[in-house]
């Protein structure tokens, strides 16, 4: 039998480095969580995106405005909830640990709130210069702003996330069920008493809150029972069904171009109980994936995509549309610049994500110091076991960027 390469042999070495280096008492179902999270969103996006060359300009299309039978597609890869989830766990146990060591709020938040904007300097500085070359250069107006629109669009998700993390001490009281009833309410009046549509808005706090405070309920021991995640799996369903069905809220669970009503854009009573059926699988896959995460190449990974998880949610999208204007210099390309309107579509766009993800890993690798800070000097030990070796601390405080 021929031995392995050494490229082979040294990940292993790694891998097990890693997974000794994590403290025993880290739950890695959580970190696991996190990244499905991420990749679910990026994925999706990648899915459901389209750019089509029309003319001079790249208009944005979706092929669930084309083949709304897709929308299952959005039930998968629409995986928000998840990570407001895992942000609220996380949160709520990082902000009683910083309590206990005597860490004031101000500093607690401060660190945070750093991690998590650092990277978006980068991007922020990158689209403004590629907007002013776009404009000078006499791009199409309405080209750019789509441009511009969909490699910021991520941006909403972190101001979202950043105020819900800063009212951590608060969200720690709350009841998942009181957020829940104001989104009801919300929806009762735009949608069943013709109130104004601004109204939605409210949602976008509301709504996220939900999955946050149950984050939080998770950290309180409330939601340890297997029994808590059948209850918000079968319940969150069953809602949801009822109202794609009976109510009129639309089985996408994205927007869709063209459609009057989204349950993303703001959040609606559906996205919501979608998110609560969401969290309910999330917290009964807990078990499974802490058995999966004691091998060691899936915890390496594992750990590796959660300290790059906020340069690979910036940049996906910018990821796709660089990919998307080189190829315009061929030509239009199916699945790349046509239009989202038959299964050919949908099967050249497969054939384009390990592209996609290419692109991704040329903009982590020139933009992930941002996240993970400066390249490691020679001898030091790798920043993914650093952060994880602190023997005989807290789980919360022991955690990667958590």
């Amino acid at each position: 039998m021929p031995r392995p390469r050494p490229a082979l042999n040294a990940i292993r070495t790694a891998a097990h480095r890693i997974d000794k280096a994590t403290p025993g008492e880290r739950d890695r179902a959580v970190d696991a969580l996190r990244a499905l999270a991420i990749l679910g969103v990026v994925l999706g996006h990648w899915l459901v995106t389209a750019l089509v060359a029309d003319g001079g300009a790249l208009r944005t299309a979706s092929p669930l405005q084309h083949m709304p039978w897709l929308a299952p597609i959005s039930w998968v890869f629409q995986t928000l909830a998840v990570f407001f989830l895992v942000g609220g766990h996380v949160a709520t146990k990082s902000y009683a640990s910083a309590r206990a060591r005597g860490t004031t709020y101000g500093q607690w938040l401060r660190a945070r709130l750093g991690r998590l904007f650092r990277p978006v300097a980068a991007v922020l500085t990158l689209w403004t210069a590629a907007t002013a070359c776009l404009l000078a250069s006499g791009a199409d107006f309405a080209t750019v702003h789509t441009l511009v629109k969909l490699a910021l669009s991520p941006l909403w998700f972190l101001l979202v996330f950043a105020g819900l993390t800063a009212a951590t001490p608060l969200v720690t009281r709350i009841n998942p069920l009181w957020p829940l009833a104001v989104v009801l309410h919300v929806d009762l009046i735009r949608f069943g008493l013709g109130g104004p549509s601004w109204l939605g808005w409210v949602n976008v706090a509301a709504g996220w809150l939900v999955p946050y405070t149950l984050g939080a309920a998770w950290t309180r021991g409330e939601l340890d029972r297997r029994r808590a995640g059948w209850v918000l799996f079968t319940g969150g369903a069953a809602v949801t069904a009822a109202l794609v069905a009976w109510a009129g809220y639309p089985a996408s669970m994205v927007g869709v171009p063209g459609v009057a009503v989204s349950n993303l854009d703001p959040p609606t009573l559906a996205a919501v109980t979608f998110g609560l059926a969401q969290c309910g699988l999330a917290l009964l896959l807990r078990e499974p994936l802490r058995r999966v995460m004691r091998r060691p190449a899936a915890w390496a990974g594992i750990a590796f995509a959660n300290l790059s998880a906020m340069t690979i949610f910036l940049w996906h999208q910018t990821s796709m549309m660089a990919v998307t204007a080189l190829g315009l210099l061929v030509g239009r390309l199916p699945g790349l610049h046509t239009t989202p309107d038959g299964l050919g579509w949908v099967a050249a766009r497969l054939a384009w994500l390990p592209v996609f993800a290419l692109a991704l890993a040329v903009c982590w690798s020139a933009f992930r110091t941002y996240e993970q800070g400066p390249r490691r000097r020679a001898g030091r030990p790798s920043r993914v076991v650093r952060v994880h070796r602190r023997p005989g601390r807290a789980g919360a405080k022991a955690s990667p960027r958590a």
